[in-house]
């Protein structure tokens, strides 16, 4: 069932976004190029924020995505390095297929201990606040709804955040399990404060210790 709902959630998204959605607008190809060179002048600090905490969300997926990725068949790297271009679009298809997986079996390699290192977490804390509260002080709302209305490409983006706040619980509950946290508490605290939950989650989580088990056969990073 759960993999069932992931793929109609999936559908419904690409539908809604490419034939339901307001229009794209003539200038949508420059201001994507002028938000990815830094060329922000004129450009509300919302939906630089935005833009850029789209960037930050990735991320922080992948902190949990390649280490449930390391025990299952399904690869977990084309959706991580795809969700940093299309954001849930490219992670929805991961989670309707993979297993659950609440242990973490063989040795953390260089890449792994990045990911599962608490001086991510911490940089990805300090980023985020500075972007929120760049684009909260000094952003127009008013502006930023009127683009909301009527432009695809923002209207998407946040839809796009949204949701990747509401999905983060899906992987959580296992990353906990795989590290001994067996509280609700952190578990709710986590899924109920978008975005500022899930960073500082990577910041206080204890690593997952060394493993003397071999690593399951066939499983992908």
């Amino acid at each position: 069932m759960q993999k069932v709902l992931f793929g109609l959630l999936w559908l419904s998204l690409v539908i809604y976004a490419f034939f339901l959605a307001p229009p794209n607008q003539s200038d949508t190809f420059e201001l994507i190029q002028q938000l990815s060179t830094g060329q922000w002048d004129g450009i509300n600090p919302l939906v630089i924020a935005l833009f850029n905490l789209m960037g930050v969300w990735p991320l922080i997926y992948s902190c949990l995505l390649f280490l449930d990725g390391h025990g299952q068949k399904l690869p977990a790297w084309p959706f991580a390095v795809g969700s940093f271009g299309v954001g849930a679009f490219a992670l929805l298809p991961y989670l309707a297929l993979r297993q659950p997986n609440s242990t973490f079996t063989g040795r953390k390699n260089g890449w792994l201990k990045i990911l599962d290192s608490r001086w991510l977490g911490l940089g990805l804390t300090i980023g985020t606040l500075v972007l929120l509260t760049y684009g909260l002080l000094k952003g127009d709302w008013g502006n930023f709804i009127l683009q909301w209305q009527t432009d695809r490409f923002i209207h998407v983006m946040s839809l796009d955040f949204c949701l990747l706040c509401l999905l983060f619980p899906v992987l959580l509950r296992d990353d906990m399990a795989r590290r001994g946290l067996q509280q609700s508490w952190i578990f709710w605290t986590v899924s109920l404060v978008p975005l500022l939950g899930p960073v500082l989650y990577l910041s206080l989580r204890p690593p997952i210790a060394p493993e003397n088990q071999p690593a399951m056969p066939g499983a992908v990073t």
